[in-house]
């Protein structure tokens, strides 16, 4: 049987491809159209996900859509209502949208899937599982557990905005739901409005701000206590009551009224790109502690119901790896699996496991480590496409007959301080990038940090970075008791690790605080000596793990600075000519794709689009 999933509309579009219950190829849209976040259907990922099957769309079964499209009308519908007159002028926006775009979405879906190579009505179901049993199906049926309670948050899906779910064998249960306007998601969503970033793209900024917020200063007891006492009323079992005289989302264009929350919090809402104050830092990590709070509140209300000692997490909020590893180190439960796509793009991972497992009612044996295979779900490319690239760029390069010797190559160029761009095989799908379309660093360097920031992505400096860690080495670098190979735990360092902060620290402005000398491995501690961590498995990632095994040879360090092929503002690359791209355009010092290298000092002179810094908006 052949189910294609999809996500789409919103944000993240993305297709997913699973034939007899086994997850063969998943993509975001993004990738391919190179507009970030993209929300437009997904063809380019339909098509991939098609031919790495080998099936045409005739071919389908089941297209399962990841929402209910009629029951998000009935809350637009009813949440104007409710709060008329306010909001016509946005309500006036929507609805043509909704006319020719989304109310007719089944008739939509058929035309695009169509458009590819037909259409097959008799042959192909469509269903249309709910938001949020979408997001427990991904998180849940590709989880090594049998038995695991299902914890989803984001801002909303259809009525939901969070659900606590059982999930047994190949059968899921909703057993509590939290409903709009009352969101943490959305909660959190308004500051990373607030302080200047961008909404459903930024929470994860605002979540490395927070500790550069000082946990001792007045400021952030105030703020915190401004947000418990003023916007949200946080019930035992972690559900919550939001003060709507303080939020717009519901019937606006904004988060929040700018005026109100300035009167709030004393200060005035921040413009993007300026720079960031003390007061902005104590307001991030008050929001973040009010956060991790409400998602450790629901994580034992889901255990009390459930009796589960396993948890699977899934909804934007689960990408919060601060509040995972505050989670994790509760020893609540344990095993815990969060879903490395969590966000909407992992909708359509489990739309199509939902329509497999429920609708067609077929059973399920978990898998160890878990059902996703790293994540590695996307677009490869042969040294022939890679030899083609090459030679459309007139590009040099040098290649290995033997992968051993191009590790240990390339370790000694990281080892040197040399910047590597690191393609090989299948790409992550999800948010991070894990080994396969990564920018790596020594994170033993102090300057590590600002050079990948500054010179290479393009970004604030003030942003962390992760360690891409040999699993069976965790605990020699991490306070960490279980493996997290898809970068969604933060962990301390090791103490033994570490340096004392700098004299004075709470009273050092942020660029102080940067680049005061933390650990042995400061390009991957971040200030509050912790790190979001990947663990890299040899059977999971081969290439990725040899190549951090020859670091640790050439240096005595098995762990290198990871972050995601692209600069600010475009998706993670996806195809060698990208990579290539991204290596002339950047301050990267190697590229090495497959068995190829490509150092940036051999190429001819880049001529082509030179203004590009402005063609993309902010992340």
């Amino acid at each position: 049987m052949n189910i294609l999933g999809i996500s789409a509309y919103y944000h993240d579009s993305a297709a997913c491809l699973i034939q007899d219950g086994v997850i063969v190829a998943a993509a975001q849209e993004e990738r391919f159209t190179r507009i970030k976040h993209d929300p437009a259907f997904p063809k380019n990922a339909i098509r991939y996900c098609l031919e790495e099957a080998g099936i045409k769309s005739t071919d389908l079964d089941i297209v399962a859509f990841y929402d209910k499209p009629f029951l998000k009308f009935e809350r637009l519908l009813d949440t104007y209502y409710g709060f008329a007159p306010m909001g016509f002028g946005s309500f006036r926006k929507a609805i043509p949208v909704w006319i020719k775009e989304k109310l007719f979405l089944k008739g939509n879906l058929i035309r695009g899937i169509r458009s590819l190579d037909g259409f097959d009505r008799k042959r192909c179901k469509l269903l249309f599982p709910e938001h949020h049993l979408s997001h427990a199906a991904s998180a849940f049926y590709p989880s090594p557990y049998e038995h695991a309670a299902i914890l989803t948050i984001d801002g909303v899906g259809e009525w939901a905005t969070a659900s606590i779910a059982l999930g047994e064998g190949k059968d899921i249960r909703i057993l509590r739901e939290l409903r709009f306007p009352h969101s943490l998601g959305l909660l959190y969503s308004a500051f990373t409005y607030f302080l200047g970033f961008k909404v459903n793209s930024g929470e994860y900024k605002l979540m490395g701000l927070a500790p550069y917020g000082n946990a001792d200063s007045p400021d952030t007891a105030k703020f915190e206590s401004i947000i418990r006492s003023e916007l949200v009323d946080i019930k035992p079992d972690g559900s919550l009551l939001l003060n709507q005289k303080y939020f717009s989302y519901a019937t606006g264009s904004r988060m929040v009224p700018d005026r109100r929350w300035e009167g709030l919090f004393g200060m005035a809402r921040r413009d993007a790109e300026t720079d960031l104050t003390q007061a902005q830092c104590d307001l991030a990590l008050a929001i973040q502690r009010v956060t991790e709070d409400i998602v450790l509140r629901m994580a034992r209300t889901a255990k009390e119901l459930t009796g589960s000692e396993h948890l699977c997490l899934a909804g934007g909020v689960a990408l919060n790896c601060v509040a995972n590893g505050k989670l994790m180190e509760s020893g609540l439960f344990k095993g815990i699996f969060v879903q490395p796509a969590a966000g909407d793009a992992g909708g359509a991972l489990g739309a199509a496991l939902a329509a497999w497992h429920i609708h067609a009612g077929n059973p399920r044996t978990p898998v160890q480590p878990d059902a996703l295979r790293g994540s590695l779900l996307g677009p490869s490319f042969s040294d022939a496409e890679v030899e083609h690239m090459a030679r459309k760029h007139k590009a040099v390069h040098k290649h290995y007959s033997d992968f051993d010797a191009l590790a240990v190559d390339t370790a000694k160029l990281l080892a040197s301080g040399k910047v590597v761009g690191w393609f090989q095989g299948r790409m992550e799908f999800g948010p991070r990038a894990l080994g396969n379309r990564s920018i790596l660093g020594d994170p033993r360097d102090p300057e590590m940090q600002k050079k990948l920031n500054l010179k290479i992505k393009f970004r604030e400096g003030f942003r962390p970075f992760a360690p891409s860690v040999q699993e069976e080495a965790l605990g020699e670098y991490f306070e960490a008791s279980a493996p997290s190979p898809y970068m969604l735990m933060v962990h301390p360092v090791k103490a033994s690790r570490c340096n004392p902060p700098a004299p004075g620290h709470s009273q050092l402005d942020i660029r102080q605080k940067l680049y005061h000398l933390r650990s042995d491995i400061p390009a991957v501690t971040h200030i509050d000596y912790s790190a979001r961590i990947q663990t890299v498995n040899s059977d999971t990632h081969p290439r990725y793990w040899q190549l951090i095994e020859a670091f640790r040879q050439e240096t005595g360090y098995a762990l290198l600075v990871n972050t995601s092929f692209n600069v600010r503002g475009e998706p993670i690359v996806c195809t060698p000519a990208e990579a290539y791209t991204c290596l002339m355009r950047t301050d990267m010092d190697c590229l090495v794709i497959g068995n190829h290298r490509f150092d940036k000092a051999d190429q001819p002179a880049w001529k082509e689009d030179q203004g590009w810094r402005t063609q993309s908006g902010l992340d």
